[in-house]
C-alpha cells in the first residue's frame, strides 16, 4: 500500500519483497497439495470431454457484468467523496482485475483507486478508503455465505460440528464488523485506541502506516450514510455474490458433467467453492491466484465425492474461464487510452501525483 501513503521513491524489486516470496512459496506448496497423486492422463480426459459452450456461455458475461456490477456498488461508496461516472468507475475495476492477473501483491486494489484518482481528480487516499471498505463488505459476504452453508448441512457434510463451527465463524464476522462501526461511528477515539493498543506491539514505522490506512478507511466509510446507499450497496452485494459468482461454479460443474444428485445439491456445491475460494484469493500467492485456486477447489468438492482429477478438471477450466476473460476486458480497457499497465503499477506503487501519470 505503499502507493497510497505519498512516500516517494520506485518501487522494491519485486523478487526482493519478502511478500512476493512468500506468495511464491504458498502457490508453490499448493501446487504441490493439488498434484501430488494425480493422474494427470484423467484430468485431460475430462477436461477434453467438458461442454465448453455451457461452460462460456453463462460464465464470461456473468464474469464481466459482475465487474458492471461492482463499478455500480462502487459509485454508491465514493458518492462521498464527490459525485462520478460509471465510465470511469467500471473502467479503473477491470484494470483491478488486470492488475491482479498479472501483479503480485494484490497490487490491482492500489491501481483501482489511482486510476480512479487520476481520471477524476479525487484525492487517492479517500479513493482507496472506499476500496477498503468495499472489501470488507466483501469479506462478510463470504462469511455469511459460508454461516449459511454450514447451517443448511454444509457442516455434516464436510464432518464439522455445526455447534462448534458456526459461532466461532459468526465471532469472526462480528470483529471486523464490530471494528468498522467503530470507525463509522466514533472514527478519531476509535483510531486512538488503536494506535494505544498497537504500540504496545507494532514497530513506530508499521502503527504510521496503520494509522493512515485507518483514517483512509474512516473516510470511506462515510460513504455509507443514509438508507439509499446502504440499500444500494446491499442490492449490489446480494446480486454479486448470490447470483453471479456462483453462476461460473454452477457452470463448469454442468459442462464437466459432475452429477451431484438433485438442484439443490448443484446450488450448494457452487457456493461451497465460491466460499472457498473466495476465502483462498484472499492469502498471499502468485498472480491470478494459481495452485491456491485449484486448492480451494479441491477441497470443496471433497465432502461431495468429487474425485481429486475431477476436481483439478474443474478448477483449471473455471479458473482459465476467469483469467482470460478477465484479463482480456482490462486490456480492452487498457487500449483506450488508459496508459500502459507497467506505468501504472510504477507509478501507483511508487505514490506519484496520479494527475500526471499515465498520461
Amino acid at each position: 500500500m505503499s502507493g497510497l501513503d505519498g512516500a516517494g521513491g520506485p518501487a522494491r524489486p519485486r523478487l526482493r519483497d519478502r511478500r512476493v516470496l512468500l506468495g511464491l512459496a504458498i502457490t508453490a506448496a499448493s501446487l504441490f497439495w493439488v498434484l501430488s497423486g494425480v493422474d494427470f492422463a484423467q484430468v485431460g480426459r475430462d477436461i477434453a470431454k467438458a461442454r465448453l459452450g455451457l461452460l462460456l456461455l453463462p460464465s464470461v458475461p456473468a464474469y464481466v457484468l459482475g465487474v458492471w456490477v461492482r463499478a455500480r456498488r462502487w459509485r454508491h461508496l465514493t458518492d462521498a467523496i464527490a459525485p462520478v461516472d460509471h465510465g470511469p468507475l467500471f473502467r479503473a475495476v477491470a484494470l483491478s482485475f488486470l492488475a491482479n492477473n498479472v501483479f503480485p501483491l494484490r497490487l490491482g486494489e492500489v491501481i483501482r483507486a489511482f486510476v480512479l484518482a487520476r481520471d477524476t481528480g479525487l484525492s487517492t487516499a479517500a479513493v482507496f478508503g472506499t476500496v477498503i471498505v468495499e472489501r470488507l463488505i466483501d469479506i462478510s459476504m463470504i462469511l455469511g455465505l459460508g454461516a449459511l452453508l454450514l447451517g443448511l448441512g454444509g457442516a455434516a457434510a464436510a464432518g464439522l460440528d455445526a455447534r462448534a463451527v458456526l459461532p466461532l465463524l459468526l465471532a469472526v464476522a462480528l470483529v471486523p464488523a464490530g471494528a468498522v462501526a467503530a470507525l463509522r461511528i466514533a472514527p478519531d477515539r476509535t483510531i486512538g485506541l488503536g494506535m494505544r493498543l498497537g504500540g504496545w506491539l507494532l514497530p513506530v514505522a508499521v502503527r504510521e502506516r496503520l494509522e493512515s490506512i485507518l483514517h483512509q478507511v474512516a473516510s470511506g466509510l462515510g460513504s455509507l450514510r443514509g438508507g439509499r446507499h446502504l440499500a444500494w450497496v446491499a442490492f449490489h452485494s446480494v446480486v454479486l455474490w448470490g447470483v453471479l459468482a456462483p453462476l461460473p461454479f454452477a457452470a463448469a460443474l454442468l459442462a464437466l458433467g459432475i452429477e451431484l444428485g438433485s438442484p439443490a445439491q448443484l446450488a450448494s456445491a457452487s457456493l461451497t467453492l465460491l466460499v472457498l475460494i473466495g476465502a483462498a484469493v484472499g492469502i498471499p500467492s502468485a498472480p491470478g491466484f494459481f495452485g491456491l485456486y485449484h486448492a480451494a477447489c479441491v477441497l470443496a468438492l471433497r465432502p461431495f465425492g468429487v474425485p481429486k482429477e475431477m476436481a483439478v478438471a474443474l478448477g483449471t477450466l473455471a479458473h482459465a474461464t476467469f483469467w482470460v476473460t478477465t484479463t482480456l476486458l482490462g486490456l480492452a480497457v487498457l487500449r483506450q487510452g488508459r496508459g500502459s499497465l507497467g506505468a501504472l503499477e510504477v507509478a501507483a506503487s511508487a505514490g506519484k501525483d496520479p494527475t500526471s501519470a499515465g498520461r
